[in-house]
């Protein structure tokens, strides 16, 4: 399993020679202006709520691949009125794709679209493929739903925010490590404007101090699994 970091909140994910889009930012996004949306392969998008800074690259590259859009029901909705291939979730549930196993798992956040119109509630994703487990976390504040994750899989990585204000922080990243019971972290939801810029070695020493791997990714830098 391979993961790229194309800024904000958006991820690429390969898994058995499958491209995963996670809430597409890139094209609104002056740190990510070395990405090119339009040479980004992908089979799937997997959104994890409705705002701009999520989605506002679906459409343009869901249009260009072809590709299907998975989130929560009233996002697939949204997006199968234009026209797009979707796949309906909600939390708690789980579906066998081609690549592997995703669960939509809850999140707290707010969800609207850029026009200010439902997005649905926000979630977070647990995929299993390739022998690999990961979760996404979306737009979140600490919660103790995560505590349940581990009682079903075992992860390999969390991927959680940790540009504090308008999600979880480093402080609360590490407590949610601790609850989800992964002390592989992948940092995202920082720096992307001023509200949630960080201080990137005093978050790897507090995740350090705490015997946890902090990795903070270059824009288009990738990991494997």
């Amino acid at each position: 399993m391979k993961i790229t970091f194309y800024g904000h909140a958006s991820l690429g994910i390969e898994v058995n020679d499958v491209h995963i889009l996670v809430d597409p930012f890139i094209s609104g996004n002056d740190k990510a202006s070395n990405i090119d949306i339009d040479s980004l392969k992908a089979d799937y998008i997997l959104v994890t709520h409705a705002h701009q800074d999520h989605i506002l690259d679906v459409e343009a590259i869901a249009k260009r691949t072809n590709a299907m859009i998975v989130s929560n029901f009233e996002i697939a909705t949204y997006f199968e009125q234009k026209g797009f291939e979707t796949h309906p979730m909600n939390h708690g549930g789980s579906w066998d794709f081609e690549f592997g196993n995703v669960k939509y798992v809850n999140a707290i956040h707010t969800s609207s679209f850029p026009d200010g119109s439902y997005g649905g509630q926000p979630g977070g994703f647990v995929i299993e493929g390739e022998r690999k487990n990961i979760y996404i976390a979306g737009d979140t504040a600490l919660t103790f739903d995560m505590k349940l994750i581990p009682l079903q899989t075992q992860l390999d990585l969390a991927i959680l925010p940790i540009g504090d204000n308008f999600t979880m922080g480093i402080d609360d990243a590490i407590l949610a490590s601790d609850f989800v019971q992964c002390d592989k972290v992948l940092g995202y939801h920082f720096d992307t404007f001023g509200y949630i810029e960080i201080d990137h070695e005093e978050a790897k020493r507090k995740f350090f101090d705490k015997n946890k791997d902090l990795m903070i990714l270059e824009i288009g830098e990738s990991i494997e699994l």
